[in-house]
Order: structure tokens, then sequence, then C-alpha cells
């Protein structure tokens, strides 16, 4: 995150961020003039009833991204984590890949593709999510043909990203350190 928004309260960069989306979601083109009357809303989330995790289990995700995103108690945790710092998009788009690949009707799959796509890796996305250009381009093009791997390199990519960058900072935070206790 940028040091000088860093120096913002927290509503403050959680509104912007609302904006941004909000932004983004306007700036799409719309396929039918529908869409410009009713919003699709997504989903709304379910809650996950699970028990707190043994501290053994906590104590692996240190050295293991893999073993947090296994378990529902650490990828709530590392969510939660993520959305308090403004940087959820890479989670979301690596869960969204995941039931992407569940996918097995071939209309589904499209029309998933697409608001993946729209979401996540199109230039200026409302949750863009940071892959360099050439990952982009071969997902772009395995779009032309969507397949339950079309995005699996960009969900590669993220997921080195946040093993680097994200668990580190989780695992130093007092969220993760109140789980060890």
């Amino acid at each position: 995150m940028c040091k000088g928004l860093a120096a913002l309260p927290h509503t403050c960069l959680e509104r912007a961020k609302e904006i941004k989306i909000k932004l983004g979601t306007l700036l799409q083109k719309p396929e039918n003039a529908i869409d410009l009357i009713i919003p699709y809303p997504d989903k709304p989330e379910k809650p996950i009833k699970v028990q707190k995790p043994p501290a053994d289990d906590v104590l692996q995700w240190r050295d293991s991204l893999e073993k947090l995103l296994q378990n529902n108690y650490g990828l709530a945790t590392f969510r939660n984590f993520l959305k308090s710092e403004f940087s959820e998009e890479n989670i979301e788009f690596w869960i969204a890949c995941e039931d992407y690949k569940k996918t097995k009707s071939p209309a589904k799959l499209t029309l998933k593709a697409k608001k993946i796509y729209e979401e996540y890796i199109q230039a200026e996305a409302p949750r863009e999510v940071n892959i360099d250009h050439v990952t982009k381009a071969i997902t772009t093009e395995n779009l032309v043909e969507p397949s339950v791997t079309s995005f699996d390199l960009a969900q590669k990519k993220i997921h080195a990203l946040m093993e680097k960058d994200s668990l580190p900072r989780f695992v130093r935070s007092d969220m993760y350190q109140e789980l060890i206790k």
C-alpha cells in the first residue's frame, strides 16, 4: 500500500475502495439497456461455521500458504486480514478461480470466465489483480475457448504473490498472533 494512503483514517480508505469498485462497475459497457437499470446483485456470501483449528495447524500456516487456504478457518481469517489492508482482490481472484475450475457446464464456464476477466484481469478492472503483461496476454488468449485451465497461469502468479508478500505480513499481524496464543 502507498505510504501516503496509510496515513489516512481507516474509514476514508474503506470508502475510497468502495467508490473505486462502484466506478469500475459503472465504466463497464452494459450488454443491453436492461443492465443500466437493473444491476445484477452478487450472490451473498454464506457464513461458514468452522471451529478454530488447533495451534499446531495454525503454526503450519507460517510456512505453507497451501495449508492455510485448505483450512476454512484459515482462509476466512486470511481473507479478513487482506480486507483490513484493502488488498483482498488477490484472494478473491484465487477463490473465483477455484470455483471456476469446479464448473461443469460449458455455458456456465463461459459466463464465469467473462465475469472473472471483467472483474480481475482486463485493464482498469474494478478489482484488477497485479499480473505481468505476458500472463495477462496468455490468459486473455485462453479465453477465446474457455476451459477449466484458462486462468491457471494467472492463478499461479497470484498464489506466488500472496505467498511471497501477503502471507509474511499476515504471519506478523495481530490477527495471526492471537490465533497462535
